[in-house]
């Protein structure tokens, strides 16, 4: 990827575009670095040390900093991730007042799905278009030794009422460990077709709290779509509907379903990446595996105008590289993990 020969983004245009001609669209905004699970490829079983609540933007400053995205920098799609961002309590409010934004953005939700049983109507009414939910197996076993909390039924219960509620597609984001669930795969696919959920699998990536992540022996997409061609006949859909969706999907069997993967290890997607991330104490990431940041809240706090703020924005997206750095020997892990940064 060859980078233009441009000046930096000052007081022109209302877009967050960086050297390489990407344009981010596509917001995600994490609401808290809390969860209720304890994944093994997330953190460990007695959890982190979670950020104090003076350094979490408050729920008024989320929502300004994503209108002035919406109508100041061309956002057009808002994902609320965490952490686990039912655990904030101000949520439904927070979609709710971005829904009466114009113009109106796209808004979804990442979230393990534990708490949408209670809450997928009102999020519903509030604004929310549709739901992800983490799940990776369909065996309670298996999910307990995963998340080290036996939740399983909670969550198969959150997916029902999120599609009962119209949070539709909703989306099952799936991860394989080796020795845990690394054979599941055929099995969730049929049980997302018959249930009417788009499944999509994530290749793990180093983004543990652990670091304890190593490319040896993971899981990769080569190994799930031979997983699933032994049970499902596949037919990938073309680059142009695929646009800058991090997901290769394939047809099911003639379709209308449809399964994708999440390769951003063997088969990164850089290239087309349309995001820009905010984290849950108001710092901008440009890559999940960013090891720099940009501070909105100093400036939030200090009264800055939506001008200003604004242009540090634009500052932050005109920095952001080439591409992830996974392919690179010298690769290290972000100092954050994913549940401070969000997914």
């Amino acid at each position: 990827m060859t980078a233009p020969s441009r000046t930096p983004p000052g007081e022109g245009p209302t877009v967050l575009i960086d050297t390489y001609d990407r344009v981010a669209t596509d917001l995600r905004v994490s609401l808290t670095d809390k969860c209720n699970l304890r994944c093994t490829y997330c953190m460990p079983e007695e959890g982190l040390q979670w950020l104090g609540k003076s350094e979490l933007l408050s729920d008024d400053e989320i929502v300004r900093l994503i209108r002035i995205a919406v109508t100041s920098l061309g956002i057009t799609e808002v994902r609320f991730t965490g952490g686990e961002p039912l655990l904030r309590p101000g949520l439904v409010s927070i979609v709710e007042q971005c829904a009466a934004l114009a113009p109106r953005p796209r808004m979804s939700l990442t979230t393990n799905g534990i708490g949408l049983k209670r809450t997928a109507a009102a999020l519903r009414a509030a604004g929310l278009d549709r739901v992800n939910v983490s799940l990776d197996t369909l065996r309670p076993d298996v999910f307990k030794t995963l998340t080290r909390r036996d939740r399983h039924k909670d969550v198969l219960e959150g997916l029902e009422a999120a599609r009962e509620a119209g949070l539709t597609p909703v989306k099952v984001n799936s991860v394989l460990m080796p020795g845990l669930n690394d054979d599941e795969a055929p099995e969730l696919l049929a049980w997302a077709v018959a249930n009417d959920y788009e499944l999509r699998f994530i290749e793990q990536m180093p983004l543990d709290a652990q670091h304890g992540w190593k490319r040896d022996g993971m899981i990769t997409a080569g190994d799930i779509l031979a997983s699933l061609r032994t049970r499902f006949t596949l037919a990938p859909e073309d680059d142009e509907a695929r646009g800058s969706a991090p997901a290769e999907r394939w047809t099911v069997d003639g379709g209308p379903h449809r399964v994708g993967v999440i390769a951003s290890v063997t088969r990164p997607f850089c290239r087309a990446c349309d995001r820009t991330r905010l984290t849950a104490d108001g710092q901008i990431r440009t890559c999940l595996f960013a090891r720099e940041e940009t501070d909105l809240r100093s400036a939030l706090r200090s009264d800055a105008p939506d001008a200003e703020i604004a242009r540090l924005w634009k500052v932050a997206m005109w920095g952001k590289k080439a591409g992830s750095g996974l392919d690179d020997p010298s690769f290290l892990q972000p100092d954050r993990p994913m549940s401070a940064i969000g997914g």
